[in-house]
């Protein structure tokens, strides 16, 4: 049987020159699939084609937009999803659903093999492979950049050498990622810490000093999901679009941060997250008021786990599909409205409503027709406080050990 590579495709140089170099090192052929993810930029039919001219059978594009918006995006804004408490997960939400369409041509297409472009360093690895293992685990991988040490140098050489019909410019040295949810960058004169990010790097968002007229905005939610903005009904996609706008003319959502990656290392990563930090700073805002404060207590918790789960690549392990039910479970009277202001980089909420609102202005207010009964108060404080005044007598008299 013909070996049949299917390949993660996003038609730039690494990923058009492994289609002839995987033909080249199994001696079969090469399936290139490339997913919209609202990732913009270049046109996908010319993608496509690219992925034709440089060697490949057959070259896919699939429009999972909406899919990934609604089943991707919403669950992290449910769960306040930021790994380390900042990063808002746009890379590592996009590799399970990458995945998923990798595998579902693999079946269509008869392919023995799949391939990505990550490196031996970095997250994504383990998010391809982890998923690939779950969803197909009969497939073979290969990862070029890390199995046969494929560098960008190599892949230049190799591009002119079998003439392939690719311009490459070789001044961009950053490493770039991005979906509708965000944009990540990476490498370049980033790995020293003390270098500021330049204005260049930034694509999504404008610079916050740019001095222009707050946008004051109201983001309606129902269980949890995202349905219009200013009262007017939107599908999630369009709801996003729209707050990367005009999160983006204000300067909202960038992030320049040190983080914590899986293989053990410390990476600098920059990233510019508008749509996804002003949503999931009104949901926050919603749960506020709408979720108990026991639960919400606990959610914190289950947020973080989920966070670092995801970040982890375990989308499809047992703990996140848990982690998810729970917070589904949390969402059900997640419903309302958020005023926001986007000014200079900031995101200030200054405006809250909902009929299944858990404040009583009855039981807040300091005025006249106040219901909180103060005189339970006296009891309930030295109840709350009897266990630690026990211990400290006994360390006061020194009964410790």
């Amino acid at each position: 049987m013909t070996n049949r590579v299917v390949l993660a495709y996003s038609g730039g140089l690494d990923t058009s020159v492994a289609i002839p170099y995987l033909a080249q090192q199994t001696g079969g052929e090469v399936v290139a699939v490339t997913i919209d993810l609202g990732q913009g930029g270049e046109d996908l039919e010319a993608v496509r084609q690219r992925a034709l001219d440089c060697g490949a059978v057959e070259a896919i594009v699939v429009d999972a937009r909406d899919e990934f918006a609604e089943e991707y995006c919403v669950p992290t804004i449910q769960a306040n999803g930021m790994y380390m408490g900042e990063y808002p997960l746009l890379s590592a939400i996009s590799r399970p659903l990458i995945v998923k369409h990798l595998v579902k041509a693999a079946k269509e297409h008869g392919g023995t093999h799949v391939s990505h472009g990550c490196t031996g360093k970095g997250n994504d690895q383990v998010r391809f492979e982890v998923s690939f293992a779950n969803l197909a685990p009969e497939l073979e991988i290969i990862a070029p950049a890390r199995d046969y040490a494929w560098t960008r140098d190599k892949a230049i050489a190799y591009a002119e050498k079998i003439n392939l019909p690719i311009e490459q410019s070789k001044k961009s040295p950053f490493s770039i990622d991005q979906n509708v949810w965000g944009r990540a960058i990476e490498t370049g004169f980033l790995e020293d810490l003390w270098n500021p990010p330049t204005k260049d790097l930034y694509a999504y968002t404008e610079d916050p000093g740019l001095g222009n007229a707050p946008d004051e905005l109201v983001i309606s939610f129902e269980s949890g999901v995202p349905t219009a903005i200013d009262g007017k009904k939107m599908c999630v996609l369009e709801i996003i679009e729209e707050l990367n706008r005009r999160g983006g003319a204000q300067g909202v959502g960038r992030l320049d941060m040190v983080e914590d990656r899986l293989v053990g290392i410390k990476s600098r990563e920059v990233y510019e997250a508008p749509g996804a930090m002003v949503l999931i700073t009104a949901h926050k805002a919603l749960e506020d008021v709408t979720v108990e404060r026991e639960l919400a207590r606990y959610k914190r918790l289950i947020d973080a786990r989920w966070s670092e789960e995801v970040y982890d690549g375990l989308w499809y392990g047992p703990l996140k599909r848990s982690l998810d039910a729970f917070i589904q479970s949390t969402q059900k009277f997640v419903t309302g409205d958020i005023r926001l202001v986007l000014h200079a980089g900031n995101i200030t909420v200054n405006g809250r409503r909902s009929n299944q609102s858990l404040y009583d202005f009855n039981l807040a207010t300091y005025d006249t027709g106040d219901t909180f009964d103060q005189s339970h108060a006296k009891g309930f404080v030295k109840l709350h406080g009897l266990s630690s005044q026990i211990a400290s007598k006994r360390d006061r008299e020194g009964h410790g050990a």
